[in-house]
């Protein structure tokens, strides 16, 4: 039977049983990925900080993302994701990190990036000298409006985080 608990609310558990720490990056979703964290009573146990990167100078400043990802893939692509998760992670000193990117419309997408295009980024910070420390991307294409998008992109990058975890012993 599939867990139905909210992702956050899943989160919750988890890193708090780890005695894990959290970071995020959001650019399209504006830290409503923070947001929804700290929406769990007890987040203040695990959620270090968010940052929110919307433009390329911010996500280059704070996070780390290379000048040439950004100018060769695009602000929404898997390589500049993976920086920033990566970035989010390594900044703050965390166990873990999610980030998004994306396009939430209802202007700005292409036939290559189609407004709905979302891609998240999970960072885990495995113990030095293990080798184990990773970075996972995914790709989505959402639909419906701009808040539809943001929230389905909030979610999916909690369901991401929460499967990572989930598939890491402790």
């Amino acid at each position: 039977m599939e867990d139905e608990t909210e992702p956050a609310e899943r989160l919750n558990a988890l890193l708090e049983d780890r005695d894990e720490t959290l970071a995020t990056a959001e650019s399209l979703t504006g830290g409503l990925v923070g947001s929804r964290v700290t929406d769990v009573p007890g987040a203040s146990a695990y959620f270090d900080r968010g940052f929110v990167t919307y433009t390329y100078d911010a996500k280059r400043e704070l996070l780390g993302v290379s000048r040439e990802s950004l100018d060769a893939h695009g602000a929404v692509s898997e390589p500049v994701v993976r920086e920033m998760a990566a970035g989010a992670r390594d900044r703050a000193d965390a166990d873990w990190a999610v980030a998004t990117t994306g396009i939430a419309g209802p202007t700005g997408g292409t036939d290559e990036k189609p407004v709905g295009l979302v891609y998240f980024g999970v960072a885990h910070a495995a113990p030095w000298g293990t080798e184990e420390s990773f970075v996972r991307t995914e790709r989505a294409v959402l639909d419906g409006d701009r808040d539809a998008v943001k929230r389905g992109a909030a979610e999916r990058a909690l369901d991401a985080l929460v499967r990572a975890i989930e598939g890491v012993e402790d």
